[in-house]
């Protein structure tokens, strides 16, 4: 009987009684740590992050370290295409300031001066311009021909190849009047190739020579008639030089062409008395 009842206490188990703790366990704390900060990160993404704003005193101190100059970004190197525009942009405004700004003198001639022009005679520089040519700017001379009414443009670096002259100084004129005096020189050649020479004469400009013309193609009251193409070329000769005289001399177009005709005549007058008087000798 008692070992029966000995393996039937054997075989009991032994109950252990748990009692519950207070404090939670490690896993079930980070359990329900778990949920709170997912709770938690919603609302912290959701606020925007403020930065600190940039205030007046922050800027003076600021500035103030800076040894009172102004911080500014660095300046990115222009590109040749931006340089090419600027410098366009500045031709172009240099351009505009030089049109303005009128101009009185260039190469010793300015404006409301006379001048001599080869193939038009005495002409007066009314304006010096700049015009935009083929793309190039240039310098104009804007000269006037009141008789012929007629304005010229002529560039300001081609006046040598022009022959565009001042008028002639007294020396000249001085000179001019005594060939006047001169007998005539008349070539024993066919009247076409004397005409060209007197056209030439006549386009050159040179006062002198005009005078020769002048003095060849006269005709007093006891020759004989001129032809109509010898008249005409005397009268264009006669005109040129009357209209540089009467520059010179401050007179009117009329009383020019009245004093040369008076040296003209005088001239042949005399020659006439001389002449007539050793046809008296010899005949004695």
């Amino acid at each position: 009987m008692k070992k029966a009842t000995a393996s039937s206490n054997a075989k009991k188990p032994t109950l252990k009684t748990v009692v519950p703790s207070s404090q939670p366990a490690p896993a079930a704390k980070a359990a329900a740590a778990a949920p709170k900060k997912a709770a938690a990160a919603p609302v912290a993404a959701a606020r925007p992050a403020v930065r600190p704003s940039v205030t007046p005193a922050r800027a003076a101190a600021a500035l103030s370290k800076s040894g009172g100059q102004k911080l500014t970004a660095p300046v990115q190197p222009a590109s040749p295409k931006d340089i090419a525009e600027k410098t366009a942009a500045a031709a172009r405004v240099a351009a505009a300031q030089a049109q303005k700004k009128p101009v009185n003198t260039r190469h010793g001639f300015k404006t409301n001066e006379f001048i001599v022009y080869p193939a038009h005679g005495v002409g007066r520089i009314v304006g010096i311009e700049e015009q935009e040519i083929a793309g190039m700017s240039l310098e104009l001379f804007v000269i006037t021909f009141d008789k012929e009414k007629l304005t010229l443009r002529v560039p300001t670096g081609k006046l040598d190849s022009v022959g565009m002259r001042k008028l002639a100084d007294d020396g000249v004129v001085k000179k001019a009047m005594e060939t006047l005096k001169g007998r005539a020189r008349v070539k024993r050649t066919m009247w076409s190739r004397r005409a060209q020479e007197y056209v030439a004469k006549i386009n050159s400009g040179d006062l002198i020579s005009i005078a020769e013309v002048v003095r060849d193609l006269y005709r007093s009251e006891a020759q004989p008639e001129q032809s109509y193409s010898e008249r005409q070329l005397y009268e264009d000769a006669l005109d040129r030089m009357a209209r540089e005289l009467a520059a010179v001399e401050k007179l009117d177009d009329r009383g020019a062409v009245q004093r040369i005709v008076e040296v003209l005549s005088k001239s042949a007058r005399g020659r006439r008395l001389a002449e007539g008087a050793d046809a008296e000798v010899k005949a004695a």
